[in-house]
This record gives structure tokens, sequence and C-alpha cells, in this order.
């Protein structure tokens, strides 16, 4: 992909974060309605509590987290981070994968549940509406901390890139190093 131009840059990373800190403020409130409903004597505040899960889940779980996704692959193969050349890239993209699939196959429907449940006036305590939103917010806390931190290196991939993208710099420094195919020949 062509590198981003920088406006074009900035305007996606000014989304990418705008997005990112959206999912984490909405995990943490599905986190604390999770309690409320998870811990609750009341039948009528855990009904409360599970139907305004669900409205946040239905409306804003799934747009936030592909938004996040998207905006963070545009970032990473418009800009020379790349997508493959840093090993916390990489494992950001993962990360960020899993917790949308996790989202949408098990959060959701675990949340549809409950609110039907609630709904049909029988809201039972669900541990996992607390678990889920804490392992969450956990995941993208650390996916924040490597963002800023950016750990690990380069991969492998990253490596080869730079040794080629130096040699090419420095045809001289290639062939004294013994990087083959490099320089002028």
């Amino acid at each position: 992909m062509q590198q981003l131009n920088r406006p074009v840059r900035r305007a996606v990373l000014v989304l990418h974060l705008a997005v990112s800190v959206s999912w984490l403020g909405l995990t943490l409130g599905l986190l604390a309605l999770g309690i409320t409903g998870y811990t609750t004597g009341s039948p009528e505040m855990a009904t409360v509590a599970y139907r305004a899960m669900k409205i946040f889940g239905d409306w804003l779980v799934l747009p936030l987290a592909l938004a996040s996704l998207v905006s963070g692959l545009v970032l990473s193969l418009g800009t020379a981070w790349g997508l493959a050349r840093h090993r916390w890239v990489v494992a950001k993209f993962w990360l960020t994968l899993i917790t949308v699939l996790l989202s949408a196959f098990s959060l959701r429907p675990g949340i549809n549940q409950a609110a039907a449940e609630a709904a049909a006036g029988t809201p039972a305590p669900d541990i996992s509406l607390v678990v889920a939103p804490s392992v969450a917010t956990a995941t993208y806390l650390f996916i924040t901390a490597i963002s800023v931190l950016k750990p690990w290196g380069l991969t492998a991939h990253g490596s080869r890139l730079r040794e080629a993208t130096s040699a090419e710099a420095h045809p001289g420094r290639a062939r004294r190093s013994g990087i083959r195919g490099a320089g002028v020949g």
C-alpha cells in the first residue's frame, strides 16, 4: 500500500484513537452494567442493566470494534510501521482481531440472552457478563500500553526490510557487511 500523506495519516490516527478509546469506554460501561446486573438483589435493577447492555451491544460494540480494526489496518499498511515489521504491531493486530471476533460471537449473544431473560421477567445473574468485559478491558489497556511503549523490536521480516533499505542507502557498507545483492555492480 502506498504511504499515506501527512494530513490523511493524521486524520486516520485521530479516528483510530477516538474509536479505540470509545471502545475501551464502552467496555468499561458494559462492565459496570454487568456488575450491577450480577450483584443487585433487585430484579428490576437487573432488568434495566441487562437491557441497557443490549442497547450498547446492538448499536455500539461492533461499529466501534470494526472501526478500530480497520483504522488500525489502514495506519499500519499506510505508514512506515507496517503490519508485519514490528512485533508490537503484530500483537496489537491479533489481539484486536480476536476481541472483535469475541465481541461479535460471544459477548453480544450473551448480552442478548440476558436481555431476553430480563424482558421475560426472569433476569438471571450472569457472571460471563462481568468476566467478558473485564477481560476485554484488560486487553484494551494492554493494547494501549504496547501502542505507547512499542516493545519487542522488529520481526524477522522487519529486520530483512531494514537491512535491504540500509543496503540500498549505503551500498559500500552493504558489501563490507557481507550482504549479497546490494550495491552497484
